[in-house]
């Protein structure tokens, strides 16, 4: 029973580790997934007193995906209150040109400063509007809701690594009798703790093995499905093949490590 009990610990807290590593991963994607879809609606309004050349302004600026001319026909209906055709195409000419920028990505609140700069230079244009106050307020959200992810995740990571320590060097008291003996008759120091390093990654892949289960299942999931699409993202919840052997590499690499911490340290004292 104690046997198990030790080998749950590990596979727990290891699991832990997993468990947090992605759940950041699912949220940084999340973020991306966002951002193309803030992308999608967001865009820059031109206004400029001649016509642009397009082609140009977007080959020079490599944040812009496209421009596309917007017809003042919707504010001269709001401003018609009875004019004559005539009046009206007189109107057409007066008014400014005004274009519709989009970019390839949601950008940064710098980028589209150095943006907004970069279309008043040009001569013919006299305004560019932003949106700059929606532009920062969903940016710094978005980034203060990955900083407080990031930042549970570490937290999760220095707390499971010591408790992974200490249920390590426990494993190791157990079998100091054994590893001693065999040191006496000249075993190097790896066959020696062939032991602790055998359960360091059998429990990692029994951590990785639940993370596979659990996530597969949360991937099929209706309604965990549901709330990406109620905000209009679609997010890939779990890759088997990629993240799966992402975790797997992991698990196994941080319980070899943390393990030869332990006979290093054991070796130290000595």
């Amino acid at each position: 029973m104690k046997s198990i009990k030790n080998h749950l610990s590990l596979i727990i807290a290891l699991f832990s580790i997993l468990f947090s590593i992605q759940i950041f991963i699912i949220v940084d994607r999340s973020i991306d997934a966002y951002k193309k879809n803030l992308a999608n609606n967001y865009s820059l309004v031109v206004v400029s007193q001649k016509k642009l050349d397009t082609q140009s302004i977007i080959v020079s600026n490599n944040l812009i995906s496209d421009i596309s001319t917007l017809t003042p026909d919707n504010v001269i209906k709001r401003l018609n209150t009875g004019m004559s055709k005539k009046n009206v195409e007189l109107l057409k000419l007066t008014l400014p040109k005004f274009y519709k920028v989009k970019l390839k990505y949601y950008p940064t609140p710098s980028e589209i400063e150095i943006l907004t700069n970069k279309l008043l230079k040009k001569d013919s244009v006299i305004k560019v509007e932003n949106f700059s106050s929606n532009l920062d307020s969903t940016y710094k959200l978005l980034l203060l809701f990955k900083s407080v992810i990031t930042v549970f995740a570490i937290s999760m990571l220095v707390v499971t690594v010591l408790l992974i320590l200490k249920e390590l060097r426990i494993w190791q008291f157990k079998h100091n009798e054994r590893m001693s003996i065999m040191s006496l008759f000249g075993a190097p120091t790896w066959m020696r703790s062939a032991v602790l390093f055998r359960l360091a990654i059998v429990d990692a892949l029994f951590a990785s093995a639940f993370v596979f289960v659990i996530f597969s299942f949360l991937s099929s999931d209706v309604w965990v499905l549901e709330q990406f699409r109620d905000i209009g993202i679609t997010v890939t919840i779990f890759d088997p093949l990629y993240d799966f052997l992402m975790l797997s590499g992991i698990a196994i690499l941080l319980s070899i490590i943390l393990a030869s911490l332990i006979v290093l340290g054991h070796k130290e004292e000595v």
